[in-house]
């Protein structure tokens, strides 16, 4: 199963590819397709406060927090999503921007070659022109169709926007007791796993793989660097019976990643995402998270 994370919006992407994808959003009639479902925002980097969603049950601002799940939002709305920042509100980032390109230390696998060279700092222009009736918005992403639940993960972008990335994890296409690894770092990897399952993923691609009696996944991964594989680690993941979990590979200099020594555990950094049944039902009859 590969991974689609039906846009980058908002960040480091090419402003013409955005613009399609929205455009393919909408109904041959011109209107925009309605979906109902509870999204969880992740912060990719530092923790973002006073995030808002528009059309969300209660407008109340939440906090996206660092490779972790909070409090999940209730939407019904368009599939267009717009997601606002509280004015005033400002995100602790532990880096700073290139004095020259503008950059963050973030190597997302989808890189800014846009010939146009949009100027750094730029607000993007699908965002800007929203801007008119919501002065706050700092995100858009894609919801896919038909989906009850998804994760949105928010990476810093231009002009104090974010990139946001959509992973659908509706229980239909991410049943429980299973794990879905995500290559969202710019490198090729590979995995072998319990089961002799062997997978090599490019940037954006994903798969599952069940786990064995102890409910444990052993995996070795190893990454391609110029046209050279090497071997990063060999570990174990456990997955509970009745819980949804996600690995996600990235390449970060995040603080979350970094021991208090300074130093990090390998070249790709790794964070497992897990939501137990029981929340993913609370999240559907809108009960609020323990």
């Amino acid at each position: 199963m590969r991974f689609n994370p039906f846009i980058p919006l908002g960040g480091v992407c090419l402003a013409w590819f955005l613009v399609c994808e929205i455009s393919n959003a909408q109904s041959s009639a011109g209107e925009t397709p309605q979906v109902s479902l509870k999204i969880d925002l992740v912060a990719w980097g530092a923790d973002i406060p006073g995030l808002t969603v528009k059309a969300a049950a209660k407008n109340t601002a939440v906090t996206a927090l660092s490779f972790r799940y909070s409090k999940p939002v209730k939407y019904a709305g368009p599939n267009i999503l717009e997601i606002s920042q509280v004015s005033g509100e400002v995100t602790k980032v532990d880096y700073k921007p290139d004095p020259v390109t503008g950059e963050l230390p973030l190597d997302l696998f989808i890189k800014n070659d846009d010939s146009g060279k949009t100027p750094a700092g730029t607000v993007p222009p699908e965002i800007l022109a929203r801007r008119k009736e919501n002065p706050n918005l700092v995100s858009l992403a894609v919801i896919p169709l038909n989906s009850r639940s998804v994760t949105i993960l928010l990476a810093p972008g231009p002009g104090g926007t974010y990139t946001s990335w959509v992973i659908d994890d509706d229980p239909a296409k991410l049943p429980f007791g299973q794990l879905r690894i995500h290559n969202l770092s710019p490198f090729q990897i590979a995995f072998h796993c319990t089961g002799n399952v062997a997978k090599e993923l490019k940037a954006k691609e994903s798969f599952s793989v069940s786990p064995d009696k102890n409910h444990e996944v052993g995996y070795e991964l190893a990454y391609k660097v110029q046209d050279a594989w090497k071997k990063q680690e060999t570990n174990l993941v456990t997955v509970r019976e009745d819980e949804q979990a996600q690995m996600i590979v990235l390449k970060s200099k995040e603080r979350f990643f970094v021991s208090g020594d300074g130093s990090q555990s390998g070249f790709l950094q790794m964070v497992v995402l897990r939501r137990s049944k029981k929340q993913l039902e609370d999240m559907q009859t809108g009960a609020r998270q323990p």
